[in-house]
């Protein structure tokens, strides 16, 4: 897969998490303070300077006051124009 892919990915994940925190009406002290993290944490993977994997996407929707299947329910149809871009590999 080529970077632009990745990256559209990535971008697509980032901002997902950014509006699920940002209706949970938290900032981003509030939801690392319940993540048991520094502010710096939810900072980097929202400005995708680290990636996350599932356990922590997990944390994160359960500090949100959501599950990983609401999460991935809810972003599940925008999704699929991704899916489209890894079958031109």
């Amino acid at each position: 897969m080529d970077r632009d892919k990745w990256s559209a990915r990535q971008d697509f994940l980032q901002k997902s998490l950014r509006e699920l925190r940002k209706e949970s009406q938290q900032t981003q002290v509030q939801l690392a303070k319940k993540l048991g993290r520094p502010q710096t944490y939810v900072s980097k993977y929202e400005l995708g300077e680290r990636r996350l994997d599932l356990f922590e996407i997990n944390d994160i929707c359960n500090a949100c006051d959501s599950t990983l299947t609401e999460f991935i329910a809810r972003i599940e149809p925008q999704l699929k124009r991704y899916s489209a871009l890894n079958k031109k590999v």
